[in-house]
Parts: C-alpha cells; structure tokens; sequence
C-alpha cells in the first residue's frame, strides 16, 4: 500500500453523524488473525505513484480542502423529502423478531447543482445512509464540479428502511447479495426524484455509481455486481463483506463474503471501477477468519480477488481508525470521486 500524497488524497475526515452504524461487533475470539498493514512506498517517486493502486494513510487526519465552502463557486440545491413503505410494492416493511410488515420511512435528499441543465441526462451518485453525508457530499460535489474535477452530477442521499443488522429493514435492503434494491433504486426512487424536481437521469451505466459506508458499502457493490447494465462505478468505507444476510440465501450462503470468496473469482470480469477502504481497528478486526466477521480481512481480500481478476481498483487503509471513521472519509472522499469518475467527460 501507499501513502497518498497525490491532491485525491491530500489532506483529511471524524464521524459522520449517522454513518457509523456498528454492525454486529462481537467479542474478539482468541484467535487472532494475522492482518498486516500494507507495504508504504515512497509517493515522493511519480512512477511508483502512478503504478500503486493500494495506499497506506493516517494515522494522522485532516479535512480535505475541498470541504471548504467557498463563495467563489457555484452552490446546488438540496431537496429533501421523505418515503413511505406503504407506498413500496418491494420493501412494505418488516421488523425483527416478528412477523408481518411493519411500517417505516425513509429519508432522502438530492443534491442538484447549480450547473445542471433541466431535460439534459445528468451524470449521478446513489449513496446509502445518505443523509450522514449531507454535509460532506455537496460540498465536495459544489468545489469538484467548479474545479472541472469530475462532471456535473445529482447526488442521491437516501436513507434505510431503519434498524441494523439482520433481521432489521436496513439489514434486508443491504445485506441481501441480489439484485432487488437496485431494482428499488431504478423502479422506486429514481421515477419519483425525476418527476418532482425536473431532472432526467442519465441511463448510461458509465454515468451512474453508488457508494455507502458498512453494509451501505456492501450495498453498493452489489448494485454495481448485479446491475453492471446500471452501474460502473462503486465507492465503498467499511465495505460490510462479511456474512450479514438474513434471510439465508441459498445461492450466497455466507452473504457478502461470497464477494472475495468466490464470487470475484468465479465469475467473468465486469465493467466496473471501485475505490474500497477499510480501516486498522475496524469492525470484528481480532476475529478469527472462521467468523466470517473480520472487516479487515475481508476488505483486503476483496482487494486482493479485485487485482487478481484485473479491475479497476484504488485500496485504501486507515491506520489509527475505526468502522466507517469520519476523519477518514472527511480526508479521502473529494479525491476518492474524483478518482471515481476517471475516463467520464467532463464539460
């Protein structure tokens, strides 16, 4: 790995305020894994800059410059609204522990910027847990987009059904190795931002990425790994792949860990590009691999499974931090999209 010294990653992120959803941290088991921190290569070299895909940051963090408001840029507009499951023929609603569907809502907020042009198809970034990126998403989004950094885009901040883990709404909708919340995205949420504020989605899947934090990072992936006719490009902190999915599913019977373990490996390589990051102290970082529970050693080996298949890929660990740690996404987030949206045109 290797500290990045490039502008992406220059300067800084603490927690975001409704993002650090610690999913299931149980004990340590005796059994301690051995995760060692990746190599740190000298960023003073451009070649070796430019050749690494996988960096050492930290322990030390600091606020990306591009969180910075500034009044010499563009502002967007934020709308905000909410979701009702009475309204959601896929996810009416359950709840823990017991039967039948239970009612919920869902917070969502599009940022749209100022830039954007009403009927053109807009570029656009799906993210789970979103409203705990409200504060850094379109600031960022307001300044790289200014910048010509990365193109005039909608950003998506939608929120769970609620609850955590399995057996929990939020835990159904993200943690479910399957197609159906793409489908909840594409049939459900888009129609409805794109008839109440005007805007036209591009249907271009190198146009669309998600990101999340957790399982909301798992989530992500597999909208990408299920979707890749809807989406190219992923972005994930904390990426739960681990086994959380409840209900079973006979065809992921570990859940998210399928990803490294088999799935990755196993299948034809698909059009994605993905920016992943795992902290040092992250979730289950003393379990044994038999838990299916380490955050580390499945990050890395996503990385790893990633490499080995030839994607597109940048692998970022923390050291000092903790589960989906706000000092890191505050450091990385501006470079990681802009990274993110290599290779798309910007205008």
């Amino acid at each position: 790995m290797q500290l990045i010294a490039t502008r992406q990653f220059a300067l800084a992120l603490s927690a975001l305020a409704g993002l650090t959803l610690v999913q299931c941290a149980p004990p340590a088991l005796a059994d301690t894994p051995t995760v060692p921190a990746p190599a740190v290569p000298n960023p003073a070299s451009p070649a070796q800059t430019a050749d690494n895909v996988e960096f050492t940051i930290g322990p030390v963090y600091a606020n990306a410059p591009e969180l910075t408001v500034r009044d010499d840029v563009p502002h967007g507009m934020i709308h905000e609204f909410t979701m009702h499951s009475t309204d959601s023929k896929i996810y009416p609603g359950i709840a823990k522990n017991q039967p039948g569907t239970v009612p919920y809502e869902r917070r969502v907020a599009v940022y749209v910027p100022q830039q954007y042009v009403p009927g053109t198809p807009a570029p656009f970034i799906v993210a789970q847990d979103g409203l705990g990126y409200r504060d850094v998403l379109p600031k960022a989004l307001d300044n790289l987009i200014a910048a010509h950094r990365v193109p005039v885009m909608i950003a998506i901040m939608i929120n769970s059904g609620g609850g955590d883990a399995q057996g929990s709404e939020r835990g159904l909708e993200y943690d479910t190795v399957s197609d159906t919340y793409a489908t909840f995205i594409e049939n459900e949420v888009l129609p409805k931002i794109s008839a109440d504020y005007n805007i036209t989605f591009t249907k271009d899947p190198e146009g669309r990425a998600t990101m999340g934090g957790s399982s909301g990072g798992a989530a992500a992936f597999t909208m990408a790994w299920f979707r890749p006719d809807l989406y190219h490009r992923v972005l994930t902190y904390s990426g739960t792949y681990v086994n959380q999915q409840s209900p079973l599913n006979p065809a992921s019977p570990h859940g998210a860990w399928e990803y490294h373990e088999h799935l990755i490996p196993q299948s034809e390589h698909k059009p994605l590009r993905i920016w992943l990051e795992v902290s040092e102290n992250d979730n289950g970082s003393k379990r044994d691999e038999a838990s299916l529970h380490n955050w580390v050693l499945a990050n890395q080996r996503m990385a790893a499974a990633l490499k080995a298949k030839g994607y597109t890929y940048r692998y970022v660990y923390a050291l000092g931090a903790g589960h989906t740690d706000g000092r890191v996404t505050r450091q990385t987030l501006p470079g990681a999209l802009e990274w993110l949206w290599q290779g798309y045109p910007i205008k």
